[in-house]
C-alpha cells in the first residue's frame, strides 16, 4: 500500500515544530527504509510504502513521545490539517458546512491513500458518520491520524469541541472502521 508525499512530509515538520529538540533522536529509531525516507527531500507528488513512510515513523513518535499512547498519532493527524487547511483552503474550510468539508475529507482520503475507500455514511445538522470501506494494511497510527486531522478540520471550520471517534476499526477485526464525527 502506499501514501501519497503531502502526507509524509508534515511528519518531519510536525516534530521539528514541537519536538525539536527530539528530532534525531527519532530519526535514528527509525528502520534503515524509513531512515532513508526521512533523510531525502520529500517529495509531494510522489507515492511511498506506507508502512515505512507512514505507519512505523508515527509509532514511533508515539513510544519516543507519548509513552507509547496513540495519542501522538492523533496529534501528527491534528497538526497535518492544520497546516494544510489554513492557507490557500482557509476560505473553503471557513465558509464550507462542516458536512462539506467532512464528505471532501473522504473524497480526499484515496487521493492519499491507494488503495483506499472512505465514504459518509451518515449525515445530520450536528453529526456526520465515515466508514474506511477499504484499506489493505489497516493500522491504529493511521485511524488516529485520519480522526485527528478531521476534529481540527472540524475545528478549523468553527465547530465548538468537536468529538470524534473511532467506533468501529478494522485493526481489530471489524469490515469497516467507522469515525463517528458530533459537535
Amino acid at each position: 500500500m502506499k501514501v501519497k508525499g503531502t502526507a509524509v512530509e508534515s511528519i518531519p515538520v510536525f516534530l521539528k515544530n514541537n519536538h525539536a529538540d527530539q528530532y534525531d533522536t527519532w530519526l535514528d529509531s527509525l528502520s534503515p527504509a524509513a531512515k532513508e525516507i526521512f533523510s531525502n527531500p520529500i517529495l509531494s507528488s510522489s507515492w511511498y510504502p506506507l508502512k515505512d513512510a507512514l505507519i512505523d515513523p508515527t509509532q514511533k513518535i508515539c513510544d519516543l513521545l507519548y509513552n507509547g499512547k496513540d495519542t501522538g498519532a492523533w496529534k501528527a493527524g491534528e497538526y497535518s490539517a492544520e497546516k494544510s487547511l489554513t492557507g490557500v483552503y482557509k476560505v473553503f474550510v471557513k465558509v464550507g458546512t462542516p458536512q462539506f468539508i467532512i464528505k471532501r475529507a473522504g473524497t480526499i482520503f484515496s487521493a492519499f491513500y491507494k488503495p483506499s475507500k472512505m465514504e459518509v455514511i451518515e449525515s445530520s445538522a450536528k453529526h456526520v458518520v465515515l466508514a474506511i470501506t477499504e484499506f489493505s494494511m489497516p493500522h491504529a497510527m493511521i485511524e488516529c491520524r485520519i480522526a485527528g486531522w478531521i476534529q481540527r478540520a472540524l475545528e478549523i471550520n468553527g465547530c465548538k469541541k468537536p468529538v470524534v471517534k473511532i467506533t468501529e476499526s478494522m485493526t481489530k477485526g471489524k469490515d469497516i472502521t467507522r469515525i463517528t464525527c458530533n459537535w
